[in-house]
């Protein structure tokens, strides 16, 4: 039986657990960010008061936690060698890993990248796939090393997106991907020998933390609303009207004909004050239906009561 130690937060650190109870291996510890993320006493009164969900699941199954201030600290090296792991995993976590850490399991210290790699290294891939207009993207499985997301490649899995998908979506499909890839790569470990495939690099590709929100009415009613989906659930595209500033929600948003008289990009074509709704021709001549709410969370009351008396047709956002 694999001994396992896992480091994560949020769902895919979660999956990753369950994809390793899946596989009957050994969870000899995890770590959660906010180890590393807070004081030890705030923790410990958070986790009483406030507890996250990474916290829940992991009393949920009686795991046993590393108590250290980080993953390269003195203390969590000493905790690692004292556990022994066979595995280490890792999902969803922003601190490189020192070669001294990564090198302590007895067979490999793997990363999951919520992408097909070598495409899309760095963070939130689940925004630029769907900002750019991709149709398929996946989960991968790959050694750590000193760089980022540049490891050999254990295991693959594709995953198609959707045009609805939002950034929420993608990533809910792509962590249950990868409870199921995780649960097959530990079972293949465990019985046989896999050779890692290293990574082509003349086809990487790099994304920085996602940005630049506003909406451009001169660009397609479908990049504009890609942006709108892709941001959901961490943040959300915004369009200017006058000196209100709206948020654009993708529940509700959609892509529809221009049957009006209007063709200058950006023209208020139409609106719904009473569906929070305004109908936005774009530069490719389709009109971006968006629901929307005033950004400012104290504003959002009135938001159909500024639609009804600020907004009129033949107007420019």
């Amino acid at each position: 039986m694999l001994r396992v130690v896992i480091i994560g937060y949020g769902e895919m650190f979660t999956n990753l657990i369950a994809g390793t109870l899946d596989a009957n291996c050994e969870i000899v510890g995890v770590f959660r960010k906010e180890m590393a993320k807070y004081n030890p006493i705030i923790r410990k009164i958070k986790d009483i008061i406030y507890p996250s969900l990474d916290h829940n699941y992991i009393k949920s199954y009686n795991l046993p936690e590393i108590d250290a201030g980080g993953v390269n600290t003195k203390k969590f090296k000493k905790a690692l060698i004292k556990l022994n792991p066979d595995i280490i995993l890792v999902g969803s976590w922003g601190e490189r890993i020192k070669k001294e850490i990564y090198d302590i399991p007895k067979i490999a210290a793997i990363n999951v990248h919520p992408s097909l790699l070598p495409k899309y290294r760095g963070p939130n891939p689940y925004y630029w796939v769907i900002r750019n207009g991709e149709q398929t993207t996946g989960v991968s499985f790959h050694l750590i090393d000193n760089d980022y997301d540049t490891g050999a490649i254990l295991a693959q899995e594709e995953i198609k997106i959707y045009p609805s998908d939002t950034g929420k979506t993608l990533k809910e499909r792509t962590v249950l991907t990868a409870r199921g890839v995780v649960c097959e790569l530990l079972k293949d470990l465990s019985e046989d020998i896999i050779i890692p495939l290293t990574q082509a690099e003349e086809k990487s590709t790099y994304y920085s933390h996602p940005c630049d929100y506003e909406l451009d009415f001169k660009k397609s009613a479908e990049e504009n609303y890609a942006k709108i989906r892709a941001i959901y659930p961490w943040d959300e595209a915004y369009f200017y009207h006058n000196v209100a500033i709206l948020s654009a929600l993708p529940q509700g948003t959609e892509i529809c004909e221009n049957k009006s008289k209007y063709t200058e990009a950006g023209t208020v074509v139409d609106f719904n004050a009473d569906n929070k709704t305004i109908d936005v021709l774009c530069g490719d001549g389709k009109i971006l239906r968006i629901r929307c709410e005033h950004l400012k969370k104290y504003d959002r009351p009135f938001t159909k009561i500024y639609l009804s008396r600020e907004i009129k047709t033949g107007c420019i956002v």
